[in-house]
């Protein structure tokens, strides 16, 4: 009698998802484990943020312009002229120096609202309540990205994974601790895109029961239905709104999203059987789009000038009133003056912006943004010896030097490129939506090469780049039930990746933050040497 040899079963998964069955072997400790790591994450984003946030104490780069103009806005509704060259004067607590005249602004109110809000608080006089609400912001986007990553993936370390690129990468870091715009831009796209995804959810299930109820009733599918109460679609309408209000870059994200939704909803008609798919998406599907989304937009857009319309004063706000034959007439005589006027304010800073041609030291091509090849100096300021509590023999360095982590965009960069090959082969939706995010905020830069335009621009886009990371590191790492040659390998190299990515974190940190640092270890921060000036090397290109 002959015995067949037993078959030995592959070996699956690795030690350490072992040692998690054993340690978190209940549901107490799950939700300690769904909880902790991404409050730990948290944590780490808000000590990267808040740390010293009051220094340097002066206005960074283009805080002359937004925490003055928050200032005002909280006094008169509209942003007020200053004197020349006060800068230092409002750092040292002379705030109060602004004249009776407007100031013509290039970009909407509401980014300033959000700053005045710190003012509010902290008062003016306090350089970290000039920056608080950006930080603030840029610590709940940290959160905010976890919870988008957590219900993509299903993982809360994939999750994690997503919220630590963020809060330890120096393009975030950087954004969410000097008083500007554009980490608001990014914040209140974000928040859009989750309402997408929750809207996506949402779709599928009053699609699936119109279809059974349909069939049911023994009536055919034809086009498909109207599906016009999705609340997630006004809420991303109404965020984009404001997103428009702090810049006009957020008419872009909301371009990008309505066109998506309008996509995934011809799509989700074909996989669902209806027949007439292609008109029901295109027709329907834009229609309740548009008109959920775009009227919304606008009208919360036009409301975030609310202090402007109704506070006389403001730039441009008695331009009919005082200009010889610019009211309006025929069709158009009815119209308001405060419409007017206020037309004619946006058609201004279009013009102004669309011509912005003058020469910066630090504009960038956003060909090169992805590879953070032209980053952004900020500030700048050289010690001597002796001063200042420099005790480096050589002088020493404070900087504010908007540049990502090089490993995180590097890296990065080749994930986004593997999803669009992974998006076009296996056609997986969030592989999908990541790329649309991605590109809602970056493609249309491209059409703006010859404007002055900056690095830091590319802080709106930065999170899906962070999502496209932790996609491909949860293809990498599979599950717990692979064989263990996988697992094992999937997870090193996360492991390997975060403890490298973690480690040039903390050697750029100094130069994100500001702290005064040998002259010669700023120096060794210069990567890719090439504009050089009497105090050494500033930049890369």
């Amino acid at each position: 009698m002959t015995h067949e040899p037993a078959v030995r079963s592959e070996a699956t998964g690795s030690g350490l998802d072992r040692w998690f069955a054993r340690v978190v072997n209940t549901p107490a400790k799950l939700r300690w484990y769904d909880w902790g790591l991404p409050a730990l994450v948290t944590l780490i984003a808000a000590v990267a943020r808040l740390w010293a946030l009051g220094d340097p104490h002066a206005l960074v780069f283009d805080e002359t312009f937004y925490v003055k103009d928050a200032w005002t806005l909280m006094h008169k509704g509209w942003e007020a002229a200053w004197p020349p060259n006060i800068d230092d004067a409002f750092a040292n607590g002379h705030v109060d120096l602004y004249t009776n005249d407007p100031e013509f602004v290039a970009h909407p109110p509401f980014g300033k609202w959000m700053i005045a809000a710190g003012l509010a608080i902290f008062g003016a006089q306090n350089t970290v309540g000039w920056r608080i609400s950006t930080a603030v912001v840029g610590i709940l986007a940290v959160v905010l990205l976890m919870l988008i990553a957590k219900r993509m993936f299903r993982s809360t370390l994939i999750a994690a994974v997503a919220g630590f690129l963020m809060a330890i990468d120096g393009n975030a870091i950087v954004m969410s601790r000097v008083a500007i715009l554009d980490n608001s831009v990014m914040f209140l796209a974000l928040l859009a895109f989750g309402c997408l995804l929750l809207d996506r959810t949402w779709r599928e299930r009053r699609l699936t029961a119109w279809i059974a109820a349909r069939k049911e009733s023994g009536r055919g599918l034809g086009w498909g239905p109207w599906l016009w109460w999705r609340p997630w679609l006004l809420v991303a309408g109404l965020l984009l709104g404001l997103d428009a209000g702090v810049k006009w870059t957020g008419f872009y994200f909301l371009a990008f999203f309505a066109v998506y939704v309008v996509v995934v909803d011809v799509l989700a008609r074909r996989r669902m059987g209806i027949p007439v798919w292609p008109e029901g998406g295109i027709l329907k599907g834009g229609v309740v789009a548009f008109v959920l989304m775009v009227p919304l937009a606008f009208v919360v857009y036009v409301s975030t000038w609310a202090g402007w319309i109704l506070h006389p004063g403001g730039y441009y706000r008695d331009w009919v009133q005082t200009t010889p034959d610019a009211k309006w007439t025929g069709l158009l005589s009815w119209v308001p003056n405060w419409v007017q006027n206020l037309w004619h304010y946006q058609s201004e800073m279009y013009g102004y912006s669309i011509n912005l041609h003058t020469p910066h030291p630090y504009q960038s091509n956003p060909l090169t943004w992805l590879l953070q090849l032209r980053p952004t100096s900020m500030y700048y300021v050289g010690t001597k010896y002796g001063v200042d509590g420099c005790t480096s023999q050589g002088g020493c360095s404070s900087a504010i030097t908007d540049l990502g982590n090089p490993i995180i965009w590097w890296v990065g960069t080749i994930a986004v490129l593997y999803l669009i090959y992974r998006l076009i082969r296996f056609r997986d939706w969030r592989h999908g939506m990541i790329l649309m995010g991605l590109a809602a905020g970056y493609l249309p830069w491209l059409l703006y090469t010859g404007r002055t335009i900056f690095t830091f621009y590319s802080i709106a886009f930065a999170p899906y780049l962070y999502l496209a990371l932790a996609a491909v590191f949860a293809l990498i790492i599979g599950k717990a039930t692979d064989a263990s040659y996988r697992r094992i390998r999937g997870l090193s190299l996360l492991a390997v990746f975060l403890v490298i990515a973690t480690a040039v974190s903390v050697f750029f940190y100094p130069i994100w933050t500001g702290m005064q640092i040998p002259f010669w270890y700023w120096q060794i921060h210069m990567w890719l040497p090439n504009v050089t000036t009497g105090i050494g090397t500033l930049g890369w290109i």
